[in-house]
């Protein structure tokens, strides 16, 4: 089975209606929104329909008849003119499980057999032997792996560009800010170096770099310049590649496989371990900066492994997504474990088609390549030393702004969660939305992607969360009501994020399709600024009809409030692992945020919360307490489910969850007269007073269409 053989068969994805998009749109924002705004929300996207709309999808159908995908460069050039720095924005990470087997159980030999495993993949990728990834029997698009390994993202002065060398065959290792290098592939890309060899080489490293002083350390963390401020980035690196020293080595580690990190700290606290992998820690020793973040380069893919053989995965995002390092993940964990079966046993399996030949039974040996580590010696200058220096002072800034929490659910997983009659993953947003609710009393517009690769070149659509159901169920849930309305209002909350899912899934959601409509705008507003500019002929420009409706004003449904509320995602989510992951995650993409990263196991829940200091472990400890409280009323209606009350009620009864949940104010402890005597909520007071009964409410939010 060839890699890349389903690549030819895989249908473009779908622009869908402008109509279906805009009433998608409106869905979306519903919820988040007020009444009044609201309305001026479906007056501008109704004019947008009436005006500019159409002649714009008209544009973009005609962009997209030429290339693979209609979002593909848009999304490239959205990640690539992305100015903040990468580190804690945009590279995600993610942290393995411990290696189970008693030879992996140091830092030099979890490393190697890790680089050992990751060269065998990018073998069986190069030879076309890996086997295409597929969902239900359906294939997937291949395209991000050529992205994967020897990658860069370079900075310019006018954004980024992505570079690839696909011949590359070499390894850049990064130790107390030290760079060595050395050859792990031959010109056929087969193996070069054993798990042995390789871990010897990683043990000289770390010798070598034990002897660094600490000033020698700050003079040579030139990883910082990957955190800076892309143009900040640019210039520096345009001063590099004038000194003929620094352009050699920024070519070997632009061109590098992938980097090896070895982290001089030992770990076990997983929000720890979260941020070290995500950002590096960031330790001072009177004065001087001895911590982990320095060692980092954050434009390439990183192969992290701590002191105590703790391994993670750190990459940069802009040509792949979660899936297809999850892929690769996944597949170079279980080779660590086969490669110990076969020690055992040599006709145990593997899950490579083909395997190196062995080196020391080949005639021929290329001379050519280098197996011994070299270190990497940069050209300091004075404007260099000051740009590490100041470098070093903002990303410690950057990341003393940002915390870490994380949630080992060992309660329940997947497999109790079905029992609710919910999917795994609509239960898991549904938590997120009323744990949020619990803390601030209101719902903000949440993102979750939804891969698209069963199309050619397919990334992702945005499915938001948040809908009437969910917000219908999160204001009831902490309310005095039966548990069996709770769980019903929680299972329509679920089947509607399941349906959006899907039709996000096919390719049918609103943002990508609106986001390319701006982008079309967008570049039509630059050449025409060309044009006046310089009185030449347009190659888009010329292509708009004359009676085009399109101009340099802003569509009136880009001009809305709706369209920054949408794109501003408070809560950003992202479901992603297998039994090879122990956590992932990724910083807050809002400033008053939360970055939620969840794996979803049969029996457990793993969480990863970052935000600027929002309180992340305050929303943890109300997560957990919330899913106690959900079992517990489930299980309280299972068994309740046939005693009745007076008045026809079902029995119910109050866990310490939900009082803790409230920050310790129950419905019986507020000031209200009406609530004491009443034993209600205030939610439900407000409606009466208003005239409208709680149950009357429901049943407007649950017939509310467009």
């Amino acid at each position: 089975m060839s890699t890349f053989q389903y690549q030819k068969d895989l249908k473009k994805l779908p622009i869908p209606d402008l109509k279906l998009t805009c009433e998608n749109y409106l869905r979306a924002l519903k919820p988040l929104q007020t009444e009044d705004e609201h309305k001026e929300t479906v007056a501008a996207t109704q004019e947008f329909l009436n005006g500019v709309g159409p002649d714009l999808d008209q544009q973009l159908r005609e962009y997209a008849e030429t290339r693979p995908s209609y979002i593909e460069q848009f999304w490239y050039d959205s990640y690539l003119n992305y100015d903040s720095p990468v580190v804690l924005n945009l590279n995600p990470f993610f942290l393995l499980e411990d290696d189970p087997t008693p030879v992996n159980n140091t830092q030099t030999k979890r490393a190697a057999s890790l680089t050992t495993s990751s060269l065998e993949f990018i073998r069986a990728l190069r030879r076309e032997e890996l086997p295409p990834d597929m969902i239900r029997n359906t294939p997937l698009c291949m395209d991000q792996y050529n992205k994967l390994f020897g990658s860069a993202r370079i900075p310019t002065g006018t954004g980024c560009v992505m570079q690839t060398d696909p011949s590359s065959h070499h390894v850049v290792v990064l130790s107390r800010s030290q760079f060595y290098w050395f050859d792990v592939l031959d010109k056929e890309n087969n193996l070069i170096l054993t798990d042995d060899e390789l871990a010897f080489n990683f043990d000289s490293i770390l010798k070598d770099a034990s002897k660094s002083t600490p000033s020698e350390i700050a003079r040579s963390s030139f990883g910082v310049l990957t955190t800076e401020n892309r143009k900040v980035w640019a210039n520096l690196r345009s001063h590099l590649m004038n000194d003929p020293i620094n352009y050699k080595i920024l070519r070997i580690i632009d061109s590098a496989l992938f980097i090896v990190v070895l982290d001089d700290i030992e770990l076990d606290s997983l929000a720890d371990l979260s941020k070290n992998m995500l950002c590096g820690l960031s330790i001072l020793d009177k004065g001087a900066q001895v911590g982990t973040c320095t060692n980092r380069w954050y434009d390439k893919l990183q192969l992290i492994v701590t002191k105590n053989a703790k391994a993670g995965i750190n990459f940069e995002h802009t040509g792949v997504d979660g899936h297809t390092v999850l892929r690769f993940c996944s597949d170079i964990y279980t080779d660590t474990i086969l490669k110990f079966a076969k020690a055992i046993n040599p006709n145990s399996p593997s899950i490579w088609k083909s395997k190196s030949p062995s080196l020391l039974k080949t005639d021929k040996i290329d001379t050519n390549v280098v197996t011994i580590p070299r270190k990497l010696e940069w050209n300091l200058t004075s404007e260099l030393s000051l740009s590490l220096r100041f470098g070093e002072t903002r990303l410690s800034d950057l990341i003393s702004q940002n915390e870490f929490a994380v949630l080992e659910f060992n309660t329940y997983g997947s497999d109790l969660i079905k029992k609710f009659k919910c999917s795994p993953d609509a239960f898991a947003q549904m938590s997120f939305q009323a744990a949020y609710y619990a803390l601030y009393g209101k719902v903000e517009c949440t993102y979750e992607p939804a891969m698209t690769k069963q199309f050619l070149h397919g990334r992702t659509e945005a499915i938001r969360t948040v809908s009437m159901e969910s917000n219908l169920f999160v204001r009831r849930f902490f309310e005095d009501v039966p548990g069996a309305e709770k769980l019903e209002l929680l299972r329509a909350a679920c089947a509607r994020h399941t349906e959006t899912t899907k039709m996000c899934s096919q390719g049918l959601g609103q943002d990508r399709h609106l986001y390319a409509l701006f982008c079309i705008w967008r570049r039509y507003l630059a050449e025409q600024d060309n044009l006046e500019d310089h009185h030449s002929d347009s190659t888009i420009g010329n292509n708009i009809e004359n009676d085009s409706k399109i101009t340099k004003e802003i569509p009136s449904i880009f001009a809305d409030s709706g369209w920054d509320k949408l794109n501003n995602s408070v809560i950003s989510t992202s479901n992603c692992g297998n039994p090879s992951l122990r956590v992932f995650g990724f910083g807050p993409t809002a400033s008053n945020g939360f970055g939620i990263a969840y794996i979803i196991k049969g029996g457990s829940l793993n969480i990863c919360v970052s935000s600027k200091h929002r309180q992340t472990q305050r929303f943890v400890d109300t997560l957990r307490n919330y899913l106690e409280e959900v079992k517990h009323i489930y299980e309280d209606e299972l068994n309740q489910k046939e005693q009745m009350k007076a008045r026809g009620r079902l029995q119910h009864t109050r866990s310490g969850n939900l009082n803790y949940l409230l920050g310790g104010y129950g419905y019986f402890d507020l000031e209200d007269d009406e609530i004491k005597s009443r034993g209600t909520s205030p939610e439900r007071v407000g409606f009466r007073r208003a005239g409208i009964s709680a149950r009357q409410l429901s049943e407007k939010l649950r017939l509310a269409e467009y």
